[in-house]
């Protein structure tokens, strides 16, 4: 099971601008994700730590996912993003 990361791509972009969207302030939390999700971050920055990994990512970034991952989000600048789950 691995998070994917890399830069948002215009099409990714236009798939996502309209989704639903979340925020969340400097914090840190655990998180389990039953359906795979595919997000595109506007602002923020986090550390995402799983099965003794750790990936960082942030504002223009495109992340997804995998379902049945279980992890801690690290959220060390406010987070904006647009998701759907899958």
């Amino acid at each position: 099971m691995q998070i994917k990361v890399r830069k948002a791509t215009a099409e990714d972009i236009a798939l996502l601008e309209n989704s639903q969207t979340w925020g969340c302030d400097v914090s840190e939390f655990k998180w389990h994700y039953d359906e795979e999700e595919f997000c595109w971050l506007t602002a923020g920055e986090v550390v995402v730590s799983y099965n003794g990994e750790s990936v960082s990512f942030g504002a223009g970034d495109y992340v997804e996912f995998p379902k049945g991952l279980s992890c801690v989000w690290k959220v060390t600048k406010p987070v904006k993003k647009h998701f759907e789950f899958r």
